[in-house]
Formats: structure tokens, sequence, C-alpha cells
């Protein structure tokens, strides 16, 4: 039983460090908080409502979305889950 909730204690330490750690990829472009425009071509995207950064994020993915920065962000958002995204979005909603 020890070793089970050490376990589930070391996986959710985990997961709130990548997820802190995506965000960290993006905050290069968009800023800390969101409040830049990346490469001073992209909307903010500080508050935006997490169905918004979802659906930007997975249109980014698949080819659907984006206008100038769509190359840059295919390639941001490769590697990402559909967990990430919905982590990334959550992260995003929260900065206000």
């Amino acid at each position: 039983m020890k070793k089970l909730v050490l376990t589930t204690l070391f996986a959710a330490a985990t997961a709130a460090t990548l997820s802190a750690a995506s965000f960290a990829a993006c905050a290069g472009c968009h800023g800390q908080n969101g409040e830049k425009k990346a490469l001073g071509k992209s909307a903010i995207i500080k508050g935006w409502d997490v169905a918004k950064t979802e659906a930007a994020l997975k249109g980014y993915k698949d080819g659907s979305y984006g206008g100038a920065m769509k190359g840059v962000m295919a390639g941001q958002v490769a590697r990402l889950s559909d967990a990430d995204i919905a982590d990334l979005a959550k992260k995003i909603a929260a900065f206000k």
C-alpha cells in the first residue's frame, strides 16, 4: 500500500512538472503569462478560455488552424498529446 501511494504521489508530481515545463516552451515567445504577441505576430493568448485554446492547439497540430505562425506552431504542438493540450489550455485560461 505504501508503495502504491508513493508511486501515485511521484506520478502526480511528475505530471505537474511536465505541465509547467510544457508552458515554459511557450513562454519563450508568448511571455511568462501569455501576455505577449509571439514574435510580434500572434494574438495575445492570456486568458483565452479552455475550448478556444484546445481548438487552436489541435488545429495547429492537424493543420486546420493558423495564420502567419502556422508553421512555427505546428512544430511546437506536434509532440503534444490531447492530455498535454488540455493541461496547457487550463493553464492559459488561468492567466487573467
